[in-house]
């Protein structure tokens, strides 16, 4: 089967949230090379496909108004593939993954010069979305993000519009399945616990780097890129990493953690009271208050102090 795989670029160098980027520029550096492209796919796919010249890599400008550096977008067969990697935990992602499946679609529909105006349905790749995850937030090999929950909804109907990404935790100790298919996935995963080991440990940033790279170098762990491109290597994390922005983004993380919980709380109580007041006025033959409730939120706080909840 041939393979067409677009991989986006980043044009401008922004330096904010650098301990961010700096492990982003670092993926992207790891899984430039085709053959590591293929390995990536075929391990998250549970694929075996060999030739990696079937790889049709070409360019796409940054995607501005996302402030997002698109990794890596293909097209397999009928399904439209986006592979982003991240570090921090981010909700948005659906969101950000729907205005690019979006740009992307545009612009497939204008290459195969389909009418969107005809009388016959046209046939359009399935969105597939793939976020690689290595943060510090603790969360399970494999979990998903709905942009559903960011509508605020209270009818209950389903909204017109969804997009699914499916986050893999790809920090060492996680998807081990995946990292045995994939090396290369497996040596990163190492290579930054090995960094922020030594961090942890108490060393300087310059420190914690020159070792961890000396140390993964003789456990022949990313040997080639960090031997042939050491400086590269060493430069990407010097100027876009420092010990404060990595502890502020720990207690950011684990704020939001504790914020999230609280809402979610505070959504569960909500749901909570409105079902006794539907309970409640059922019990005392009220529907006609239970619909009018439904419908205005003034009148339902009415009812919810009137029963006392």
């Amino acid at each position: 089967m041939k393979l067409k795989l677009v991989r986006g670029i980043q044009t401008v160098f922004r330096r904010i949230h650098v301990y961010r980027q700096y492990k982003d520029r670092l993926f992207r550096m790891i899984f430039h090379d085709r053959e590591e492209l293929l390995s990536l796919y075929n391990a998250v796919n549970g694929t075996e496909y060999t030739d990696a010249n079937a790889l049709i890599v070409m360019t796409l400008k940054d995607v501005i108004y996302l402030g997002m550096k698109n990794d890596v977008a293909f097209l397999i067969g009928c399904d439209l593939n986006l592979y982003e990697h991240q570090s921090t935990w981010n909700p948005n992602m659906p969101l950000r993954g729907l205005l690019y499946f979006a740009d992307m679609l545009r612009g497939y529909i204008e290459k195969q010069d389909l009418d969107i105006y005809s009388s016959t349905r046209i046939s359009l790749p399935v969105p597939r979305y793939i976020i690689f995850y290595n943060g510090t937030r603790d969360v399970p090999d494999r979990s998903e993000l709905l942009l559903s929950d960011a509508f605020d909804d209270t009818t209950g109907e389903a909204p017109a519009l969804e997009c699914r990404a499916v986050v893999l935790n790809i920090n060492k100790g996680h998807n081990q399945e995946i990292m045995d298919k994939c090396k290369r996935l497996s040596d990163y995963a190492y290579f930054i616990q090995a960094v922020r080991d030594k961090l942890n440990q108490g060393f300087s940033l310059e420190i914690a780097v020159d070792q961890a790279v000396q140390f993964c170098i003789e456990q022949d762990i990313l040997a080639d890129i960090l031997s042939q491109n050491r400086a590269e290597v060493m430069n990407v994390l010097l100027t876009t990493y420092n010990r404060k922005q990595h502890n502020r983004t720990l207690r950011e993380e684990g704020r939001e953690e504790g914020r999230e919980e609280g809402r979610e709380e505070g959504r569960c109580e909500g749901i909570n009271r409105i079902n006794e007041l539907n309970r409640r006025l059922l019990l005392d033959d009220k529907k006609e208050d239970m619909l009018r409730a439904v419908q205005d939120s003034a009148y339902q706080e009415e009812l919810l102090k009137e029963y006392g909840l």
